[in-house]
Formats: C-alpha cells, sequence, structure tokens
C-alpha cells in the first residue's frame, strides 16, 4: 500500500457507527472523480459498512488493511458518479 497516495486523508479513530459512515459521505463529496482519499477508523463496523458504502455509491475500493492498534485503513477511489 505505500504505492497509493492519497490526494486526501480522514481520521475517523474514535467513532462509531454511523458517524465514520457520515464524515466518509461529506469527505468523497470534496474530491474530483479518480482522487483518493486514505480513511484510518478504530470501529470494527467499518470493515461491513465502507465496503458496502463503495459499492452502493460506485467507489472503488483500492485497498484495505489493518494497523497496530486495531486502526483499520481504507484507500477509496472515487467514483465518476
Amino acid at each position: 500500500m505505500d504505492d497509493i497516495k492519497p490526494d486526501q486523508e480522514m481520521d475517523a479513530c474514535g467513532l462509531f457507527c454511523p458517524e465514520p459512515v457520515m464524515l466518509l459521505h461529506s469527505r468523497v463529496g470534496e474530491l474530483e472523480p479518480g482522487q483518493v482519499l486514505c480513511v484510518r477508523a478504530t470501529d470494527p463496523s467499518t470493515q461491513r459498512d465502507i465496503p458496502r458504502f463503495c459499492q452502493f455509491l460506485g467507489h472503488e475500493l483500492v485497498a484495505t488493511a489493518e494497523e497496530s492498534g486495531s486502526v483499520f485503513v481504507y484507500y477509496i477511489r472515487k467514483g465518476s458518479t
């Protein structure tokens, strides 16, 4: 994942469902199509919610990872719609 260079980053650590996805929805709106957002979150429900968010709204989930301390990392490329 070191080769992925996000255009923006979002820290949702410490937030719980539905806050991370609500914040994500706003942040994706700030991106141009094709730009990448890196999201860091600690809520385990994001492992289900963020992929569904991307699928439902036509964004690409480029990569996911888990860092030490149970921090989930998502790289999302904004779709064209």
